[in-house]
């Protein structure tokens, strides 16, 4: 028998799109980043997930879908914008983009660190303490998210900033979920070792 007729047969012919979905989150793997305390930017002893390629909409469409996947995921107090354009880290939370339009190159782990273009269809989980900043965009649109919907701030690697923002990051708890993957895998199983 046929896949189609099976399928059809089942009455499931209809859910195939969203099973096929949902297969592609689950074996999507990311990108691991890692970016070491630079004197400046404490970056973190976790990676920076890199997931690409993780979701096909695009525009005011992609931008609504990752609002609603990342709040079920609790990864909420989203917004839409962009990067600042000078390197910066938060202390209070950890931090999803999602890029729904447009491509950007990011200078991550600060000065020392990496430079990576991400696009369209990009998810990128950053631990607090872990520097970004953009280096030049391209019609970019990001949706931007916290574990738990936690209130963010912004630290430029400025003196005064340490020790306070050290303990601040050391005090935040490993999420439960993924914005991207949830429960099941991605996030939870990587920072957890």
């Amino acid at each position: 028998m046929k896949r189609h007729t099976f399928l059809s047969w089942l009455g499931l012919l209809a859910m195939e799109p969203v099973a096929a979905k949902i297969r592609g989150i689950d074996m999507i793997e990311p990108e691991k980043l890692y970016f070491k305390d630079d004197g400046k930017i404490p970056n973190s002893k976790y990676p920076l997930l890199l997931y690409h390629n993780a979701f096909e909409l695009r525009d005011n469409e992609g931008a609504d879908w990752l609002e609603k996947h990342f709040a079920a995921n609790n990864w909420t107090n989203s917004w839409r914008n962009g990067v600042y354009s000078f390197h910066h880290y938060h202390s209070t939370s950890h931090e999803v983009l999602g890029v729904y339009s447009g491509s950007v190159l990011l200078h991550l782990g600060g000065e020392q660190g990496q430079k990576v273009k991400v696009k369209a269809g990009d998810i990128i989980v950053i631990p607090a303490g872990v520097g970004h900043k953009n280096l030049g965009s391209d019609n970019l649109g990001i949706v931007g998210a916290y574990p738990d919907g936690r209130s963010w701030d912004v630290n430029k690697g400025l003196p005064g900033e340490r020790p306070g923002t050290d303990q601040t990051i050391a005090a935040l708890p490993v999420p439960v979920t993924d914005p991207l993957r949830g429960k099941t895998s991605g996030l939870p199983a990587i920072w957890d070792k």
